[in-house]
């Protein structure tokens, strides 16, 4: 992109942020939050000069004993994704109303902070794992009010080529709350037509910076986000629901721990599978809407 496009979406993407500050002090809790930070988000990306393209992706189960696909019935659900940029929290809330888990340095960066919190997201800190259990809890009660929560349990970013393992940790909030789990696959393409290939320019990975990573994605021509959205999936036989069984000190016995992380681990593989099978080359399918 040329220099005054460049500086157009600068000034753009400053300009949404401006009118975003207000609205997130006003937003709070209310009803409306969903759509209101989803039409922002399509705001700022598009100002980015990012446009969202979503895709319908299909379930192919077959040979799985314990997981089923079902309908969308409108319902929450635990959204979760491969991780390639800072980017993902906003295409995920640009295409499915949701609150977006994100690092706790997030909660420390002025103005996004504030933006942040206004959208709802839940903040987790990677470094202190002895605070992960009450994150969980915490995206439970949520999907437990009806409202969807967006995870990306690689637990860091990726260059957009490769993604990484699924940790299980976050799953439990949806066997605990009863709701399904909802696979979805980004990934970034720059280009029209037949010159369009996939993108690492939105990667955000090792020791790159905010503002480096926002001029590389300003001067991106023709930058897409490809969103590939799949059916829920359910576990046949899903561990308990909510604390179960206790020893007398009043933990999980080992019993418990174990039935809790085999249904953990089989939803982070099945879901892990189907965000890998919209990252492979030529996996293009039909577009929902953009």
């Amino acid at each position: 992109a040329g220099p005054l496009r460049r500086a157009a979406r600068l000034a753009g993407a400053v300009a949404v942020l401006a009118a975003g500050l207000p609205l997130a002090l006003v937003i709070g809790r209310t009803a409306r939050r969903g759509a209101a930070v989803a039409r922002w988000s399509r705001l700022f990306l598009r100002a980015l000069g990012i446009r969202v393209v979503v895709r319908r992706g299909f379930s192919c189960l077959g040979g799985s004993a314990r997981a089923r696909a079902v309908r969308d019935d409108g319902g929450p659900a635990l959204l979760v994704g491969n991780h390639v940029s800072w980017l993902d929290p906003l295409v995920m809330a640009a295409t499915l109303p949701c609150r977006p888990l994100a690092k706790a340095e997030v909660a420390r960066w002025p103005v996004v902070r504030t933006l942040a919190a206004g959208g709802g997201a839940l903040f987790v800190d990677r470094d202190a794992l002895s605070t992960l259990p009450r994150v969980v809890a915490d995206m439970a009660a949520a999907l437990g009010r009806g409202e969807s929560v967006a995870a990306f349990p690689e637990g860091t970013t990726w260059c957009g080529r490769e993604m990484g393992r699924f940790r299980p940790a976050v799953f439990q909030a949806a066997l605990d709350a009863g709701v399904p789990v909802r696979p979805v696959a980004l990934r970034f393409v720059e280009g029209v037509g037949e010159c369009a290939r996939p993108s690492t320019r939105p990667s955000f990975v090792g020791d790159d910076t905010l503002v480096a990573s926002l001029l590389r994605i300003v001067a991106t021509r023709d930058l897409v986000a490809e969103v590939t959205v799949f059916p829920g999936v359910r576990l046949d036989q899903a561990a308990p629901r909510g604390p179960g069984r206790v020893d007398a000190h009043g933990e999980p016995g080992r019993g418990e721990w174990s039935r809790r992380g085999t249904a953990r681990a089989a939803l982070a593989r099945i879901t892990e599978a189907q965000v890998r099978t919209a990252l492979l080359p030529d996996s293009g399918r039909p577009a929902m809407a953009a």
